[in-house]
């Protein structure tokens, strides 16, 4: 057991932090193996319905791979299985909110890009700075960037190296909502606990459509929607949904800050 990442299920919703914050979350092998673990751990377990990764402190987020000790991604447990950081090719089944605060840099910034969205703080900062010392991308960067931004913006953050702020990785797409500086955990924790209140199945379904989809025929990716989709229609849940929606409820929805 390694006290480089914490892991806490509060009812329905599971935070994983990466706890170096002495060299700003930079993962090591022993680090990778932990993040794998909570990952395989929460995708076994039913009760927990959302998982959030974040960093320790306000002043990082996750620096990517710690570099002095490089060669521990590359044999332990997960390396094979999952990638050099531990979480690159999982896919546990259930959303995932990244809550961003301060650098999110190299295979932090794949690291968030794996999770389904992004939440950050007004001093989070986002870039591929590997590129300086020509280490690659090998944690889903190159896959993933392009999916959630554009190609020509991917390409921008890999080839260039660019450092930018939390405002313009908003403006590309890359997060979804800017909070003030040390509130990235407390809204995530508001839209996990959101989420996890909804009648799963759906959410499930809607989720893996999406992701499974990307790049398809329209047809075809119509055609797996409504396999999915139709298969959560006998959902209990979604049948007391429905009760409470003709006996007049009607939730208010989250809405971003400020709208």
């Amino acid at each position: 057991m390694t006290d480089k990442v914490l892991v806490a299920t509060e009812d329905r919703v599971t935070v994983l932090t990466l706890n170096r914050p002495e060299i700003h979350n930079a993962v090591d092998g022993e680090t990778a193996e932990a993040i794998g673990t909570a990952i395989e751990a929460f995708a076994a377990d039913d009760a927990a319905r959302v998982l959030i990764v974040t960093g320790a402190g306000q002043l990082s987020f996750c620096s990517g791979a710690d570099l002095e000790h490089g060669e521990t991604l590359l044999g332990h447990r997960y390396t094979d299985k999952a990638g050099p950081m531990g979480f690159a090719a999982f896919d546990p089944g259930k959303p995932v909110i990244g809550a961003i605060n301060g650098y999110c840099f190299a295979g932090g910034m794949e690291l968030a890009a794996w999770c389904d969205f992004r939440i950050a703080a007004a001093n989070a900062e986002f870039g591929i700075l590997n590129r300086r010392w020509g280490v690659p991308l090998v944690d889903g960067g190159t896959q993933r960037l392009p999916r959630i931004v554009g190609q020509a913006n991917a390409l921008y953050l890999i080839e260039t190296g660019v450092r930018i702020n939390a405002q313009r990785a908003l403006v590309m797409g890359f997060v979804q909502e800017i909070v003030p500086a040390g509130e990235a955990l407390k809204r995530a924790l508001i839209l996990a606990e959101r989420i996890a209140g909804y009648p799963q199945a759906s959410i499930h379904a809607d989720r893996a459509a999406s992701l499974s989809t990307f790049g398809m025929a329209l047809a075809d990716g119509l055609k797996i929607e409504a396999e999915m989709g139709r298969a959560t229609l006998l959902d209990p849940e979604m049948a007391a949904g429905l009760e409470r929606f003709a006996s007049g409820d009607r939730p208010e929805p989250p809405r971003p800050p400020g709208a």
